[in-house]
């Protein structure tokens, strides 16, 4: 019956730490904007010829608004 069942012990090996989820939502914006805007910077490089400075502010600007969108979705550390 249902009221026979014994209750799950905690700290199993597959439980997922509290707060998990976020970092792994923190680190994929992250990533995630670096190499979209990164790949915009490589297109914009091979369109206007500049050596890589586009790549190089694609991924910075990426970066700016993985840390943006974290900060907006997951609040500020308090």
């Amino acid at each position: 019956m249902a009221g026979d069942q014994t209750p799950r012990p905690s700290g199993g090996p597959d439980d997922v730490p509290p707060g998990a989820g976020q970092g792994w939502t923190a680190l994929s914006y992250l990533i995630a904007g670096m190499l979209v805007w990164g790949f915009i910077g490589w297109l914009v490089d091979g369109w206007l010829d500049t050596g890589g400075v586009a790549t190089g502010i694609g991924v910075v600007v990426g970066m700016a608004g993985g840390i943006v969108l974290v900060v907006r979705k997951l609040g500020t550390p308090t």
